[in-house]
């Protein structure tokens, strides 16, 4: 039996595990990672560039390539921003959106699987504190990111 492990290691190695099973994911459907990432973030709708590159923690030259690859591949395309006409949103086509939720639906069979054999109260567990702990974060970086702290 090995050592138990102090839960930021768990945290760290589940990371691993997770970003591991997104990289597996992203070669059966001919993507890479970060591309299969972008499409699943852009299930729920358009996002502009500034949110996309938050959320990819990518900086703005790194996302502007990205979304630059996968457009030539016809999976986004980049649509007018309502409220601000210099800006734009990003927005799956239809084969993109296809892809992204092929690509979503292949991260989470194989998450279920690998927690398959956990009693159902220790899954149940689990996702609420995983759940807990993804909310106060999302909460905390909007708190302490650049653009809303005052010199």
């Amino acid at each position: 039996m090995s050592e138990p492990m102090d839960l930021a290691t768990a945290l760290v190695r589940l990371s691993h595990l997770v970003q591991r099973v997104f990289t597996e994911v992203s070669r059966d459907h001919e993507l890479t990672q970060q591309q299969a990432q972008l499409l699943c973030a852009l299930i729920a709708g358009p996002v502009g560039m500034t949110e996309l590159g938050r959320t990819l923690h990518l900086e703005k030259s790194s996302i502007t390539g990205l979304v630059d690859r996968v457009e030539r591949r016809g999976l986004v395309t980049r649509v007018r921003d309502d409220h601000d006409r210099r800006a734009c949103r990003i927005a799956l086509t239809e084969k993109g959106a296809e892809l992204g939720e092929r690509s979503h639906e292949g991260v989470v069979e194989r998450l279920d699987e690998l927690t398959a054999d956990l009693p159902a109260g220790t899954r149940e567990l689990l996702a609420a504190a995983l759940s807990g702990l993804t909310t106060q974060a999302d909460a905390g970086r909007q708190v302490f990111e650049p653009a809303n702290v005052r010199a």
